[in-house]
């Protein structure tokens, strides 16, 4: 059987991301001859959170899952949202009877797909469980339920975290990506056991930014120490991510590469039009 190809994004920033993302994921999906999208929109409301109307427009888009991170509970309409759609995770290391769930397993042409969403524990917050046991025994479970491809998203902040994620997980996992910081790492690779791992995927944002927001904004507060406002930045937007191919039948990574495309204003549309892409169905979630 063929590889399985997976296409990651990282953080997508505010509309400028947002609107991006969607526009170009169809054309994405036939370009690079994907199986499977994920991406992270916990910062695609106005820089901070996800709501239900924009979760909705990036699986019409063509996304299969959409991970999440600290932000996660900036919008408050998406507590009630997440019981009613189990392809939008939270991080797997809340309490239990948190609402939603951290990891979703979804059926494709090519076998099943299972997704994890964890949050790290250095200098983030809320402080949660530990995501190293945690996610390790969800891995177990997954793989004992005959799912083969195993795909992390950890959202973390200290690259030292990401990696020693990727060597706790080596062989138990599929892929491992980093989000958070926003900046891309050319680290990526895949390890004997047969992971690939990159620390940071990058951001889906304004290119001419300091991390998706106007640059001036975040310079003055760092020349001054006061406080002030982070406008979302404008112009071109880069889409950054991560492209994988999984053995579908072992669950090995044979290959991982980054993807990184800087798209014009002018190629952002503004009433993006979507479709749905009926490529992937729930078959349980944690």
């Amino acid at each position: 059987m063929e590889p399985l190809r997976i296409l990651f994004l990282g953080d997508i920033v505010g509309e400028p991301g947002r609107k991006a993302v969607i526009e170009h994921l169809p054309a994405l999906r036939k370009e690079l001859e994907l199986d499977f999208i994920i991406v992270n929109g916990e910062n695609s409301a106005g820089g901070r959170g996800i709501t239900p109307r924009i979760a909705i427009d990036l699986l019409r888009a063509g996304a299969a899952v959409i991970t999440t991170g600290d932000h996660v509970w900036d919008q408050a309409e998406i507590v009630d949202y997440f019981p009613t759609e189990p392809r939008l995770l939270r991080p797997i290391n809340y309490p239990a009877d948190t609402p939603g769930s951290g990891s979703v397993v979804l059926e494709t042409p090519k076998g099943k797909v299972g997704v994890i969403q964890a949050q790290g524990r250095s200098f983030m917050q809320p402080p949660l469980e530990n995501p190293f046991l945690m996610v390790e025994v969800e891995a177990e479970r997954l793989r004992a339920d005959g799912v083969q491809v195993i795909f992390m998203d950890m959202h973390a902040e200290t690259t030292s975290e990401k990696i020693a994620m990727c060597w706790a997980l080596d062989g138990k996992v599929s892929v491992i990506v980093g989000t958070h910081t926003h900046v891309q790492t050319a680290d990526e690779r895949i390890l004997a056991g047969g992971t690939g791992c990159l620390t940071d995927a990058g951001m889906c944002g304004p290119d001419d930014s300091i991390l998706g927001r106007a640059p001036e904004s975040v310079v003055w507060r760092f020349r001054t120490g006061m406080p002030t406002r982070f406008p979302i930045a404008q112009g071109p937007v880069r889409l950054c991510g991560v492209v994988a191919d999984v053995d579908p039948e072992n669950g090995r990574c044979v290959a991982i590469s980054r993807f990184n495309r800087l798209i014009s204003s002018k190629e952002v549309a503004e009433s993006p039009e979507t479709a749905g892409s009926g490529v992937a169905e729930v078959v349980g979630n944690q």
